[in-house]
């Protein structure tokens, strides 16, 4: 049951990361997605895993962040 959450975890996050281009929805879908793995990570005992998946979740939030403020 493990396995199947992080084929899907993953699968979803990579979903979200191919479709960024088409909106800031999709960038903070890829931090979700990050999460989820990450998730996964600790779960499976693979704690590095997880460390970078909360890592790259942050570095996505800051990019949607960066994407929801006006230009000037």
């Amino acid at each position: 049951m493990l396995t199947v959450y992080g084929a899907a975890a993953v699968t979803f996050m990579m979903v979200m990361y191919a479709l960024e281009r088409r909106g800031p929805r999709y960038v903070l879908g890829f931090a979700f997605g990050c999460l989820l793995s990450s998730i996964y990570g600790f779960l499976a005992g693979a704690w590095p895993f997880g460390v970078v998946e909360v890592i790259w979740a942050g570095v996505a939030v800051n990019r949607y962040r960066s994407l929801q403020q006006p230009e000037t």
